[in-house]
């Protein structure tokens, strides 16, 4: 018997991800969508994106603040809170206790009742032909296992508590997904911002290079939820 999900109805949502501009790809019209709505949304960058460049010219350190800068200008344009960066090195993401232990402090502080990720288990898509980045897995994983259980339970990192940082229990987790969806958000009035998010990062994105893929992969994804455009999460409604 397949269960019945509450109403999803975000408050507090903490959008998750490995580097600039993930969020933008996968999440941005949603992210639109919920501000407009009344949500408060915030994001969490975890690597410091300093390998994302064929500029030879750029050192690692310039492009840092340069991602830095585009983040938060891509943020503004979506209306988001606040974003915190970690800036654990880029490429070299491992799903150990001091990225868990940094996310379960962000998620104790801002109290999400909603938490965006992305996928832990995409490895590759034959469709799109490509294989996800390490870190965007390894992020997810640590995402993952800070929200459950070491957000939720005292005993995990006791320093956190020592810093005020009391348990939290998040209630639905949305993995960005555009092959395995089982939620889906109209994004048929926020997909321009979402374009003018993305052609923020432009260190990164050639908007009119991206657009020609993103616009009917939004359009296919909206079809399926009989909606003019969509984004598309595996959602997770917690019960413990």
């Amino acid at each position: 018997m397949e269960r019945e999900l509450p109403l999803f109805e975000p408050s507090i949502i903490l959008c998750i991800a490995a580097h600039p501009d993930d969020l933008e790809f996968g999440t941005s019209g949603s992210v639109a969508k919920w501000v407009a709505e009344g949500a408060v949304v915030h994001y969490l960058v975890c690597t410091d994106g300093s390998k994302g460049s064929d500029d030879p010219n750029l050192t690692s350190g310039e492009l840092i603040k340069l991602r830095h800068v585009e983040q938060q200008a891509a943020a503004d344009i979506l209306g988001v809170t606040s974003v915190t960066f970690l800036d654990h090195e880029d490429g070299l993401t491992e799903a150990n206790t001091a990225l868990k232990r940094d996310i379960t402090a962000v998620i104790r502080r801002l109290k999400p009742d909603t938490v965006v990720m992305q996928d832990p288990l995409f490895m590759y898509s034959a469709e799109f032909g490509m294989i996800n980045h390490n870190d965007h897995r390894k992020v997810a994983e640590s995402a993952m296992d800070a929200v459950y259980p070491l957000a939720r339970d005292h005993l995990s990192f006791p320093e956190l508590m020592g810093q005020g940082l009391e348990p939290h229990k998040v209630k639905e987790i949305l993995m960005m997904s555009f092959e395995k969806a089982t939620f889906y958000v109209d994004i048929s009035t926020t997909f321009e911002t979402k374009m003018k998010a993305l052609a923020a990062h432009e260190s990164q994105v050639d908007i009119e290079t991206v657009r020609p893929w993103l616009e009917p992969t939004s359009k296919s994804l909206g079809k399926l939820a009989g909606y003019d455009r969509a984004e598309g999460f595996i959602r997770l409604s917690m019960r413990l």
